[in-house]
């Protein structure tokens, strides 16, 4: 794409404030599956071909039993290049500036960059309700919520910063998945001691009756349990995220094995800090960004070309264990892969008179996914302080973009938190689970803490 045509509007990019809820036209939706994916992508590659056309993605079928852990399709590749302090300021434009730091900070931290391959792809179910939400969803009176809305991506042709947020919070990630996962707090030192975590998300159209009127204002269903270590073990969240957030803020439950009961959970949400994280992450900086968007306004900045990780299959090698890939201040980079993406850019500014321990938060969002792939996290002094990246990678077998773990590097103590590592276990992705809407009851929350 041209710069010519980046003026004509062709990515929509005009910075729209959020009170305007302006749904886009007819004739704008139609482009979805034309010169649009359908999930609101631009389907051309770039000028100098570095990003190729969208072509469907990449899509397999399971012979025999569905694996759970999808082979890496790019294992022979080789990276284009390698980026190190040496050469950095080389590739500085098509880096976040936490990106750029992680270099100033670690001298031996480095980015292995290999061809770029589109590989999204989603049921066509899904494609379906997009096209529909193009042209049907709104937000509800200051953006904090939606109306006309089904299941994933209000606004794939987004006109301002918070309907891309939104598409972030709302995208598809299967629709009945559970995950047995470990979260790492880091030391400096590279120390650590695994969590080990069983996570179930459910859209309430995949519960086994489906979506009912229990169910209304549902987003999703979320469960966590804290398996390890012992002294954690029996520790279960239960969250009901809301759609229409403005009518009712998210509902979430804890179960403490210590207490032995069941307590409402306020505190997990914005800044609260996230479950068995050491300090290191806030209730809303799971999955990279979720919950209520409220606290900031949000400014679409552009769209840009950025190299983010993506295609992470290595990361999910049972033949590498976790001191592989944990170091000291970073993970071992030569198991992460990098490769040429467009990216939307959103700054979230906190708003007068609002508390967070994250006074800007500059996301960049991988077009094909919706997924937040680098957030740069600043303080409330204006200093950069975290930064975070989602190692995209799709779940072919079953049509799902997601990411194969988490990172958020805190740069001013060298410590780290990493979620979504299953190297060492023998369980990982399931997602073909047929949940009960009562087993994300409080009910359930219960049995599973006493069990």
């Amino acid at each position: 794409m041209n710069k010519m045509m980046l003026k004509a509007g062709i990515f929509a990019l005009s910075v729209v404030s959020a009170s305007v809820m302006a749904k886009v036209s007819p004739e704008e939706a139609a482009r979805l599956g034309n010169d649009l994916t359908p999930v609101g992508a631009v389907t051309a590659g770039n000028a100098d071909g570095t990003i190729p056309a969208w072509t469907g993605g990449y899509s397999k079928q399971a012979e025999g039993e569905i694996p759970e852990r999808p082979a890496d399709p790019f294992a022979d590749e080789k990276p284009l290049y390698t980026i190190t302090a040496a050469n950095l300021e080389e590739y500085k434009d098509l880096l976040s500036a936490g990106q750029m730091a992680m270099f100033k900070k670690y001298p031996d931290y480095k980015m292995h960059v290999y061809p770029t391959h589109r590989t999204a792809a989603y049921p066509q179910e899904v494609y379906d309700v997009i096209a529909k939400n193009a042209v049907n969803a709104e937000m509800v009176a200051g953006g904090n919520g939606l109306s006309n809305f089904d299941k994933h991506i209000p606004f794939p042709v987004p006109q301002n910063g918070l309907e891309v947020i939104w598409n972030h919070i709302t995208r598809y990630r299967g629709g009945a998945v559970q995950r047995l996962v470990n979260q790492f707090p880091v030391l400096e030192n590279g120390d650590f001691v695994p969590v080990l975590l069983r996570e179930s998300l459910v859209f309430p159209e995949y519960l086994k009756t489906g979506r009912e009127s229990a169910d209304d204002n549902v987003l999703f269903y979320f469960l966590q349990e804290v398996l390890a270590p012992a002294r954690m073990t029996g520790t279960v969240l239960l969250v009901h995220e809301t759609i229409d957030q403005v009518k009712e803020a998210r509902r979430a439950w804890l179960y403490n094995a210590g207490q032995r009961r069941v307590r409402k959970a306020p505190s997990v949400a914005y800044d609260g800090p996230g479950t068995a994280s050491d300090g290191l992450r806030t209730s809303d900086g799971l999955d990279m960004f979720n919950g209520a968007p409220d606290k900031y306004n949000w400014e679409l900045v552009g769209k840009k070309e950025m190299l983010i990780p993506y295609n992470n299959y290595k990361l999910m090698d049972t033949n590498l264990s976790y001191d592989d890939i944990i170091g000291p201040g970073h993970m071992n980079q030569d198991y992460v892969r990098y490769e040429k993406h467009r990216v939307w850019e959103v700054k979230g500014t906190l708003k007068d008179g609002e508390r967070h321990i994250y006074a800007t938060r500059h996301m960049f969002i991988d077009e094909d996914t919706w997924t937040a792939s680098v957030i740069d996290h600043y303080d409330g002094r204006g200093e950069l302080w975290r930064v975070a990246e989602a190692y995209n990678t799709q779940f072919y077998y079953h049509d799902t973009p997601w990411m194969a773990a988490e990172a958020l590097y805190d740069l001013n103590s060298g410590r780290y938190i990493l979620l979504g590592l299953a190297n060492e276990e023998s369980e990982y992705m399931d997602f073909d689970i047929e949940p009960e809407r009562s087993d994300f009851s409080t009910g359930a929350l219960r049995r599973m803490g006493i069990r």
